[in-house]
């Protein structure tokens, strides 16, 4: 990583994930039962915590937690020692907090600024990674039940003549910030349907199939605000595990000036100068989720200009 590259929430995990090791279900047998492993339980894409801080079971209450675990998912191997993800999604909340010693149930997304990217990364992986198994029972080709394999990150179709593969996938995303094409130097920011009054965000969208990144920002945006853009430019991308996406981030510049919402999407867009970004903040209206892609990509453009 270079020195001036950000690290945005759930990125810069410590983890070393150990693909050599996830595919030797002998080996991860024996680091599941090591004393020094430790397990982060979660209950329904929730992580249990103690105050503030994750749960990190090992030993006799790591023990307890497998034995009522739905599935267990190994992460990776911290400084020698390997961690898996438990889900107790099965057991009603209160068991859940009791079997992990926990004091409660909450979204990862909650403890953004008390963990540091790291440990929101660790957490958000382990989230990731249980929702989709939770999603993956079945087979989609036959409809047989499906078995988790390799050490938790992939699953078989548990018929013998079908055996297919299901492995993780993701959902890319393009997120954009757009600037407009002359003087004075604004961006472009829209409401979106379901946000209050007032509440305007850069503008995104998903990548279709046979479209590139930059194909998905020009259609996302002259589909939605009706902008055509000169240029696009590759800023960073962000994990987005809720529940499997991956939030790619660029700027572009707009031909002209003129925006057409769908008013589906999107119910309003406007250009904002840097001085009243500057003004939103300091009443309090924030500038994008402080977890999320938007939010650097609007510092970062307040912090180019005067």
């Amino acid at each position: 990583m270079r020195a001036d590259e950000a690290v945005l929430a759930y990125g810069g995990g410590w983890l070393d994930r150990a693909g050599g090791v996830r595919t030797d279900p002998e080996r991860v047998a024996v680091l599941l039962a090591d004393p020094a492993s430790t397990l982060l339980p979660l209950w329904r894409d929730r992580c249990l915590v103690a105050g503030d801080v994750p749960v990190r079971l090992a030993g006799d209450p790591a023990a307890k937690a497998l034995a009522v675990a739905d599935e267990t998912v190994f992460l990776g191997m911290d400084e020698g020692s390997a961690v898996f993800a438990v889900d107790l999604s099965g057991l009603p909340e209160a068991a859940a907090v009791e079997v992990a010693e926990a004091s409660a149930a909450v979204d990862v997304r909650a403890l953004v600024g008390r963990l540091d990217p790291a440990g929101a990364a660790v957490q958000a992986y382990a989230r990731g990674l249980l929702h989709w198994h939770r999603q993956q029972r079945f087979c989609g080709t036959c409809g047989a039940s499906t078995v988790a394999r390799g050490g938790g990150h992939v699953r078989s179709c548990a018929r013998a003549d079908c055996g297919r593969l299901l492995f993780p996938r993701i959902e890319p995303a393009v997120i954009v910030l757009i600037e407009a094409p002359g003087a004075p130097e604004r961006c472009l920011l829209a409401r979106h349907a379901g946000a209050p009054e007032g509440a305007y965000s850069t503008l995104a969208g998903f990548v279709e199939v046979g479209e590139s990144l930059e194909d998905a920002v020009r259609r996302e945006m002259a589909e939605e605000a009706g902008v055509t853009l000169t240029d696009v430019a590759y800023v960073g991308s962000q994990a987005w595990p809720f529940p499997a996406g991956l939030m790619v981030g660029f700027r572009a510049t707009a031909a002209s000036e003129q925006v057409r919402v769908d008013g589906e999407e999107l119910l309003e867009a406007r250009w904002f100068t840097r001085d009243e970004l500057r003004e939103r903040a300091a009443a309090g209206r924030p500038l994008g989720r402080p977890d999320s892609i938007d939010h650097h990509l609007l510092h970062s453009w307040l912090a180019a200009g005067p």
